[in-house]
Protein backbone atom coordinates (compact mmCIF):
# COMPACT_ATOMS: atom_id res chain seq x y z
CA UNK A 1 0.00 0.00 0.00
CA UNK A 2 0.79 3.53 -0.68
CA UNK A 3 -0.21 7.01 1.10
CA UNK A 4 -2.57 8.67 -1.31
CA UNK A 5 -3.10 5.53 -3.50
CA UNK A 6 -6.75 4.51 -4.03
CA UNK A 7 -6.79 1.15 -3.44
CA UNK A 8 -8.84 0.49 -6.31
CA UNK A 9 -5.69 1.40 -8.69
CA UNK A 10 -3.78 -2.50 -8.37
CA UNK A 11 0.11 -2.83 -8.90
CA UNK A 12 -0.82 -3.84 -12.83
CA UNK A 13 -3.20 -0.91 -13.06
CA UNK A 14 -0.09 1.41 -11.71
CA UNK A 15 2.42 -0.13 -14.07
CA UNK A 16 -0.05 0.76 -17.06
CA UNK A 17 -0.44 4.27 -15.90
CA UNK A 18 3.19 4.81 -15.24
CA UNK A 19 3.85 3.36 -18.61
CA UNK A 20 1.63 5.71 -20.84
CA UNK A 21 2.24 9.02 -22.60
CA UNK A 22 0.64 11.89 -24.18
CA UNK A 23 -2.11 10.81 -26.53
CA UNK A 24 -2.40 6.69 -25.44
CA UNK A 25 -5.97 6.25 -25.05
CA UNK A 26 -7.34 3.68 -22.61
CA UNK A 27 -10.32 1.63 -22.39
CA UNK A 28 -12.30 0.97 -19.14
CA UNK A 29 -15.05 -1.55 -19.84
CA UNK A 30 -17.93 -2.98 -18.37
CA UNK A 31 -18.40 -6.42 -17.77
CA UNK A 32 -19.55 -8.34 -20.64
CA UNK A 33 -17.11 -6.11 -23.11
CA UNK A 34 -14.46 -8.64 -25.08
CA UNK A 35 -11.87 -7.41 -23.29
CA UNK A 36 -9.58 -10.74 -23.41
CA UNK A 37 -9.38 -10.35 -27.29
CA UNK A 38 -9.29 -6.50 -27.80
CA UNK A 39 -6.48 -5.59 -25.02
CA UNK A 40 -3.04 -5.41 -26.07
CA UNK A 41 -2.52 -4.81 -22.17
CA UNK A 42 -5.28 -6.17 -20.12
CA UNK A 43 -6.01 -4.96 -16.32
CA UNK A 44 -8.57 -6.57 -14.18
CA UNK A 45 -10.55 -4.64 -12.19
CA UNK A 46 -13.78 -7.06 -11.64
CA UNK A 47 -15.45 -6.75 -8.90
CA UNK A 48 -15.69 -2.93 -9.31
CA UNK A 49 -18.20 -0.32 -10.49
CA UNK A 50 -16.17 1.49 -13.42
CA UNK A 51 -17.31 4.78 -12.54
CA UNK A 52 -15.31 3.99 -9.16
CA UNK A 53 -11.81 3.11 -11.02
CA UNK A 54 -12.06 5.77 -13.62
CA UNK A 55 -12.41 7.85 -10.38
CA UNK A 56 -9.55 6.80 -8.98
CA UNK A 57 -7.16 6.95 -12.17
CA UNK A 58 -8.25 10.59 -12.73
CA UNK A 59 -6.59 11.17 -9.89
CA UNK A 60 -3.37 10.28 -11.43
CA UNK A 61 -4.19 11.26 -15.11
CA UNK A 62 -4.81 14.42 -16.99
CA UNK A 63 -7.31 14.08 -19.65
CA UNK A 64 -5.86 15.36 -23.12
CA UNK A 65 -6.28 19.21 -23.78
CA UNK A 66 -5.67 18.64 -27.68
CA UNK A 67 -8.29 16.80 -28.52
CA UNK A 68 -12.12 17.91 -29.08
CA UNK A 69 -13.62 15.59 -26.69
CA UNK A 70 -13.62 14.47 -22.86
CA UNK A 71 -14.23 10.60 -23.72
CA UNK A 72 -15.06 8.13 -26.56
CA UNK A 73 -18.53 6.10 -25.95
CA UNK A 74 -19.87 3.45 -27.56
CA UNK A 75 -23.08 3.77 -29.10
CA UNK A 76 -26.39 1.45 -28.73
CA UNK A 77 -27.13 -0.07 -31.87
CA UNK A 78 -30.82 1.72 -33.34
CA UNK A 79 -32.60 -1.41 -32.19
CA UNK A 80 -31.93 -0.10 -28.69
CA UNK A 81 -34.36 2.97 -27.58
CA UNK A 82 -32.10 4.45 -24.71
CA UNK A 83 -29.52 6.42 -23.01
CA UNK A 84 -27.40 4.56 -21.33
CA UNK A 85 -27.88 5.87 -17.57
CA UNK A 86 -23.94 5.60 -16.48
CA UNK A 87 -23.44 8.50 -19.64
CA UNK A 88 -24.86 10.95 -17.03
CA UNK A 89 -22.43 9.30 -14.13
CA UNK A 90 -19.46 9.41 -17.10
CA UNK A 91 -20.61 13.78 -17.76
CA UNK A 92 -20.15 14.53 -14.13
CA UNK A 93 -16.85 13.03 -13.63
CA UNK A 94 -15.05 14.17 -15.72
CA UNK A 95 -16.82 17.30 -15.70
CA UNK A 96 -14.93 17.69 -12.66
CA UNK A 97 -11.71 17.37 -14.57
CA UNK A 98 -9.37 19.96 -16.51
CA UNK A 99 -10.53 19.65 -19.94
CA UNK A 100 -12.78 16.90 -19.52
CA UNK A 101 -15.96 19.46 -19.95
CA UNK A 102 -15.68 18.41 -23.97
CA UNK A 103 -18.69 16.58 -25.72
CA UNK A 104 -17.99 13.23 -26.00
CA UNK A 105 -17.17 11.48 -29.11
CA UNK A 106 -19.89 8.17 -29.74
CA UNK A 107 -18.59 5.43 -31.90
CA UNK A 108 -21.25 2.99 -33.20
CA UNK A 109 -19.68 -0.73 -31.84
CA UNK A 110 -17.82 -1.74 -34.54
CA UNK A 111 -16.19 1.32 -34.44
CA UNK A 112 -15.60 1.88 -30.88
CA UNK A 113 -14.01 -1.90 -30.77
CA UNK A 114 -11.49 -1.23 -33.42
CA UNK A 115 -10.61 1.74 -31.32
CA UNK A 116 -10.09 -0.35 -28.09
CA UNK A 117 -7.93 -2.79 -30.40
CA UNK A 118 -5.62 0.57 -30.75
CA UNK A 119 -6.01 1.13 -27.79
CA UNK A 120 -2.88 1.26 -24.74
CA UNK A 121 -4.90 -0.94 -22.60
CA UNK A 122 -8.62 -2.20 -21.23
CA UNK A 123 -9.08 -2.24 -17.80
CA UNK A 124 -12.06 -4.08 -17.34
CA UNK A 125 -14.09 -3.59 -14.38
CA UNK A 126 -17.55 -5.37 -12.61
CA UNK A 127 -19.65 -2.86 -13.99
CA UNK A 128 -23.44 -4.34 -14.96
CA UNK A 129 -24.71 -1.73 -16.72
CA UNK A 130 -25.19 -2.39 -20.59
CA UNK A 131 -23.23 0.12 -22.30
CA UNK A 132 -21.33 1.31 -20.03
CA UNK A 133 -17.44 1.51 -22.08
CA UNK A 134 -15.41 4.38 -22.40
CA UNK A 135 -11.76 5.69 -23.70
CA UNK A 136 -10.42 8.36 -22.21
CA UNK A 137 -6.66 9.76 -23.55
CA UNK A 138 -3.81 10.66 -21.35
CA UNK A 139 -2.62 14.37 -21.80
CA UNK A 140 0.42 16.30 -20.00
CA UNK A 141 1.04 15.85 -16.94
CA UNK A 142 2.97 19.94 -15.90
CA UNK A 143 4.84 20.97 -13.47
CA UNK A 144 2.34 22.94 -11.16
Amino acid sequence: MLKGIDPLISPPLMNVLMGMGHGDEIVFSDANFPAASHAQRLVHCNGHPLVGVLRSVLTLMPLDYAVDFSGILMMPPDSVKLTPEIWADFTALLATQKDGDKPFLKLGKPEFYERARRAYAVVTTGEQRRFSNIIVRMGVVTIA
